[in-house]
């Protein structure tokens, strides 16, 4: 693939291939992974395990008290000045390629290592395409005894995907105001429907947002915690701008606001604190380089 049309790490260029000669230089990165989402999981839902069966799994698990209140541990740290980090793993993305070799990547492991080091959450990708993730991960780790609120990192495309996750363990999930504009208009409905329907499951949701439009748009979402992705996901191209424009539009949000991507040291994080006074970091791609002596859990 001519490297001029590439946005993402070469390693995926099999799965762009038709769309840059469908768009040149206008692929739009988040556009193309999620319809390879929708076509994934419509194909899974229809002949997996049914939704009623998903419910009785999710009971199952909240006899053995293997859920956890996302938001409530966040809100108890803001409130008593501290900060959160949620930790994230994934072996792979589009921006960094592959992080963790197939046959080293652990989720088990990684989140012993992100409890150790006092993490508030986890953020556990299943995804597993671009980002070599699996709901059972989540459960494996919930099920290894590591009682940290764990965010399903996924791009949520229907409602079976939605009990999948709580019933493999999930506490949060993600919902990225970003892909509802890819939703054909009679879907788009979808995003309020996924945002109830997550909060009757005793769930927290963080809705992602990366522009101030769509900051204005995730202001209805009282209950949720708000992201602040820096990480445009249609180009991958990361601008701490976002976060520092978008947090004066959510100024008078109830909720915790979480900053999103790219951040790289203790340094970095004091510093977006201080201009922002945000206290909740989600951060992947810097504490897996660098697992068992990372400083930014320091500020814990």
């Amino acid at each position: 693939m001519d490297k001029k049309y590439r946005k993402w790490d070469p390693v995926f260029d099999e799965y762009f291939e038709t769309a840059v000669f469908d768009y040149g230089h206008n692929v739009d990165v988040l556009r193309e992974i999620l319809f390879y989402r929708i076509d994934d999981l419509d194909l899974i839902s229809r002949l997996g395990i049914s939704i009623e069966e998903l419910k009785e799994q999710i009971s199952e698990m909240e006899k053995k008290k293997l859920f956890f209140n996302f938001k409530e541990k966040i809100e108890n740290n803001i409130n008593n000045n501290k900060f959160s980090i949620i930790a994230e793993m994934k072996r792979m993305s589009p921006s960094a390629g592959i992080l963790i070799h197939y046959d080293k990547y652990n989720p088990v492991e990684i989140a012993k290592t992100y409890d150790k080091n006092k993490a508030t959450c986890l953020s556990v990708l299943t995804e597993p395409k671009f980002f070599g993730g699996d709901f059972g991960h989540m459960k494996d780790i919930k099920e290894a005894g590591i009682k940290l609120p764990i965010l399903c990192k996924d791009f949520m495309v229907n409602k079976w995907q939605l009990y999948l996750a709580r019933s493999r363990g999930a506490d949060a999930i993600l919902i990225i105001l970003a892909a509802f504009e890819h939703f054909k208009e009679e879907k788009k409905q979808f995003l309020n429907e996924l945002y109830e329907e997550a909060l009757k499951l005793n769930m927290s949701v963080i809705v992602e947002v990366h522009t101030i439009e769509e900051a204005e748009k995730a202001l209805k979402f009282k209950e949720a915690l708000m992201g602040i992705n820096n990480r445009n996901l249609n180009t991958l191209e990361t601008d701490f701008n976002a976060t520092y424009s978008i947090n004066n539009t959510l100024r008078d949000f109830s909720g915790p606001l979480i900053c999103e991507s790219g951040i790289q040291t203790k340094e970095h994080l004091l510093d977006i604190n201080q201009k922002t006074k945000i206290k909740t970091f989600l951060i992947g791609e810097s504490l897996l380089k660098n697992l068992d002596n990372n400083s930014i859990f320091s500020v814990l």
